[in-house]
């Protein structure tokens, strides 16, 4: 066979990625909150136990139904069933790699970690609070970011009043640590 027709990357991680999830850089644990992980847990769940019988039981019943060719419940069954197969799969992907991390063992502690709530003043006066939440966590509308994210990594392992240098393709900024919090134990 040519080697033009064979899958060079064994791995293919990348093939079950969701349009909008973040690939995890290799050899790094997929950290995340219990909250988190209770909720990927929930929704492979869903998929498996709920919409994909539902699917399934509906593709059935359209292939009894003769040409297939221009049956749309047929068609787009077998689309939604890809899907789910799909998402299915990261999900279990996601979930083999998890270490879930409970923050609350930092409770009353200054040093950011993963699960820190940080509130900080950029060199222009501005201030911002985010939640380090894990990848599949993330979200910019709650103020949750990644612990992968640029921003994150400079402020993990720092404490309340340092100062850290955040690189930025407009150069470097610096950011002032003005609070830690996690939730209570």
């Amino acid at each position: 066979m040519n080697k033009a027709f064979t899958k060079e990357d064994t791995q293919g991680d990348d093939d079950d990625l969701p349009p909008d999830a973040v690939a995890l850089p290799r050899g790094t644990k997929n950290y995340i909150s219990p909250e988190g992980h209770a909720r990927l847990h929930a929704e492979l769940r869903q998929l498996l136990e709920v919409e994909r019988p539902q699917i399934v039981e509906t593709v059935h019943w359209a292939a009894k139904n003769g040409d297939r060719s221009e049956n749309g419940d047929y068609l787009y069954g077998k689309k939604r069933l890809r899907e789910i197969d799909r998402r299915v799969r990261f999900l279990t992907k996601r979930l083999e790699i998890a270490e879930v991390v409970d923050a609350r063992i930092h409770a009353g502690k200054d040093q950011i970690f993963f699960g820190a709530t940080v509130t900080y003043e950029n060199q222009h006066g501005e201030m911002q609070t985010i939640t380090i939440v894990g990848v599949d966590e993330a979200d910019s509308l709650r103020q949750r970011i990644s612990w992968i994210s640029p921003v994150a990594r400079a402020l993990l392992k720092a404490r309340v009043d340092d100062e850290v240098a955040l690189r930025t393709p407009a150069g470097v900024q610096y950011l002032s640590i003005l609070s830690v919090h996690y939730p209570s134990a």
